[in-house]
């Protein structure tokens, strides 16, 4: 059975959407954010986690032997799970962090849009 989706946003990176339930045709809630091989389904909280932990990780020093090599994973970014932290180098932190960026400001944007139109 194929199931529709509603995009949030994307880059060259990943995607984040939203599953569309085949027999409501409502959105579901939990946001689907897909990079690399991996997919996190998360609600807005925990995106809004991931984008801390990415802030954290941008603050980190590499150690000395992998300062020079620019695809070397070398940055431990931990996510919304305390069971799983991801390898990755300073350009994919990057590209994570629009994703999340993007993901969280449309997400945000729709939920003033939709509370302003109710009033």
């Amino acid at each position: 059975m194929e199931q529709d989706i509603y995009k949030i946003y994307h880059n060259n990176f990943g995607i984040s959407f939203k599953w569309i339930n085949p027999q409501t045709e409502k959105v579901k809630g939990k946001v689907q954010l897909i990079f690399r091989d991996m997919g996190f389904y998360l609600t807005h909280n925990e995106i809004k986690q991931f984008y801390n932990c990415v802030c954290a990780a941008k603050n980190t020093q590499p150690c000395s032997c992998c300062q020079s090599n620019i695809d070397s994973k070398n940055i431990l970014l931990k996510t919304p799970s305390n069971k799983i932290d991801i390898a990755v180098n300073e350009k994919e932190l990057s590209q994570v962090e629009d994703l999340i960026k993007g993901t969280l400001f449309q997400l945000d944007l729709e939920y003033y849009l939709e509370t302003l139109c109710k009033n």
